[in-house]
């Protein structure tokens, strides 16, 4: 994005050149093809999250460890050396905890973006993506997270296991009421989990449904399993905060509404939007 110093978006651009790809021809020729496009004046500063801060990234940006202030993010932004402009790339945040250790890369940003640093109280703020991300967070501190590797489970299980036969031609249709019987089966009975993505296939080879009905008790099953989780300790009484977008932002919602969890939505894209305008701002007009 390019954003004016009200965090105001004046112009953007987007590709599916993740830290892999970008690191073939270069993480700095790949930036700058963006900002020549974005008509990017040639002194202006940018501010970078996510994987260009990993140890395989560009430049390793390293973690702030738990308890994390998110203030903390905006202080160990790491310069990239050797460019024509100033560069930074926020660090991610870990928990270094034997029992429970845990990294999160980007997440952070949408964190700050969403939340500010000076957030008061107690807030739980769920994350879904590949890594869907549950945060606690206690007067702008991240204490705890953990990750749950839903998203990435509902594609090798959709993709590389039998379960591909049932969802295989699925339109786009969004079969709502299989969606929240699974939910509703996964929440309650967790330990049932694998069976119960079994039961996908063969209730539908033994009792028909459509492509999309088995997709959405896939999804259901996997998502209903991260909320038993995350939902296992002390809930706050203002609910969760669901930080998401499109599609995940849909399904999480209904997921929460079918457990009777009450939710506050913030947009994804619209929390690491604010969170970058505020690093950069933090760290250019100090």
């Amino acid at each position: 994005w390019l954003v004016d110093r009200a965090g105001n978006v004046l112009g953007e651009r987007r590709s599916h050149e993740g830290m892999v790809a970008a690191g073939k021809p270069g993480f700095a020729a790949v930036l700058q093809t963006h900002l020549d496009a974005v008509g990017a004046a040639l002194e202006l500063p940018v501010i970078v999250c996510g994987m260009a801060g990993a140890r395989q990234g560009w430049v390793e940006a390293g973690y702030v460890d738990t308890p994390a202030p998110l203030a903390a993010i905006l202080r160990h932004a790491v310069v990239v050396p050797e460019q024509n402009r100033d560069i930074r790339i926020l660090p991610g945040i870990a928990q270094r905890d034997r029992a429970a250790p845990d990294v999160m890369r980007g997440e952070e940003t949408q964190l700050l973006g969403a939340l500010g640093v000076d957030a008061a109280g107690e807030v739980v703020v769920c994350l879904p993506g590949t890594h869907s991300k549950w945060v606690r967070v206690n007067g702008g501190t991240v204490e705890r997270f953990a990750t749950f590797m839903t998203g990435e489970l509902f594609d090798v299980a959709t993709r590389e296991t039998i379960l591909s036969h049932a969802v295989n031609n699925a339109d786009d249709a969004v079969d709502i009421e299989a969606f929240k019987s699974a939910v509703t089966a996964a929440f309650e009975t967790p330990a049932l989990a694998a069976n119960l993505l079994f039961q996908v296939r063969s209730g539908q080879l033994l009792y028909g449904g459509t492509p999309s009905a088995a997709r959405e008790k896939i999804s259901g099953t996997l998502i209903g399993l991260e909320l038993a989780a995350g939902l296992a300790g002390d809930a706050p009484g203002t609910g969760i905060t669901l930080v998401a977008s499109g599609r995940l932002q849909m399904l999480y919602q209904l997921a929460f509404d079918t457990v009777s969890v009450r939710v506050r939505s913030i947009g994804a894209e619209d929390a690491v939007r604010r969170g970058l305008a505020m690093a950069a701002q933090s760290i250019w007009n100090a």
